[in-house]
């Protein structure tokens, strides 16, 4: 039984307020232990998390994606009620979520685990920062509307999982940038710039170019244990994100290294294990 909850709503969508707020009262009324805050306040969002054993994000995709970086390390699991426009890792909407929220506090469903990504960026010997990511890693050009060449090795982490292969050479991509994708971010940027669909809980990892000149144009699907190298070539700037809301600046010569993740995110479900394909049609078909 779950008695301590994090509600999180988005400071720019007044709406999700309206409906935390009644998610707390319901919360008391059911005898749970609530903890507000919204899903930009990173610092607030750690405040809570020794404190929670469940966390309630409304809002669209980028609302839970923030929300599981903070919760992963921490074994928290995300329910997601989609106040979006896709919510394909949503499992709750404002019409449901009173008959359903207390399923899930009382422990019935499961818990569906994805890998995330962790990228490192460096400029010879200085780490320019470290970010994790549900969805997917992106070195892409900068405010320039020129190709950048990403050289990209990859290697793989050996049986131990402590020691690696000697990277090898893929491709210098000439693109507008090359995404590292997870499954979970399959459905995203990825699928856009024309790579592959993938279930959400395999072990993969995606190398997709997006809109690559003269050369490797097909996506590459890497297991779950490589690591891929990218070393940046351009006489201008590139731009890493991750999960499109984090950046740093690179410029030419420097390396950005991405593996999967130490740190595994868990969505909360009451779906059939089967709900993925159903969703991805939905939204498909939402689109047109």
């Amino acid at each position: 039984m779950i008695n301590s909850v994090g509600v999180l709503d988005h400071p720019k969508v007044p709406a999700t307020g309206e409906v935390a707020a009644q998610i707390e009262i319901a919360l008391g009324e059911w005898g749970v232990q609530c903890h507000r805050a919204n899903t930009w306040d990173t610092e607030g969002l750690h405040a809570i998390m020794p404190h929670i054993q469940m966390i309630v994000v409304l809002g669209g995709d980028g609302s839970t994606l923030r929300a599981a970086r903070v919760t992963a390390p921490h074994n928290v699991p995300v329910v997601s009620i989609n106040m979006g426009r896709l919510g394909f890792l949503s499992e709750l909407d404002p019409n449901n979520w009173r008959d359903l929220l207390p399923r899930l506090l009382r422990g019935e469903g499961w818990l569906e685990e994805r890998m995330m990504l962790r990228a490192q960026a460096f400029r010879g010997e200085e780490e320019l920062g470290t970010h994790d990511a549900l969805n997917d890693i992106v070195v892409s050009r900068g405010t320039l509307a020129r190709v950048v060449r990403v050289q990209t090795n990859v290697g793989e982490h050996d049986a131990s999982g402590c020691c690696t292969t000697e990277p090898v050479h893929l491709a210098t991509y000439a693109c507008d940038g090359l995404i590292i994708a997870t499954p979970t971010g399959s459905t995203a940027y990825a699928l856009a710039a024309g790579g592959p669909i993938l279930p959400p809980t395999l072990k993969s990892i995606v190398l997709v170019p997006i809109a690559p000149h003269l050369s490797l144009d097909r996506p590459v699907v890497l297991s779950q244990g490589a690591i891929v190298e990218m070393i940046v070539k351009t006489d201008h700037q590139a731009i890493l994100t991750a999960d499109g809301q984090n950046e740093i600046v690179l410029k030419d010569r420097d390396c950005v290294r991405v593996q999967a993740g130490p740190h595994i995110a868990r969505l909360a479900r009451l779906q059939p294990k089967t709900y993925f394909y159903q969703t991805l049609m939905a939204r498909m078909r939402r689109s047109e």
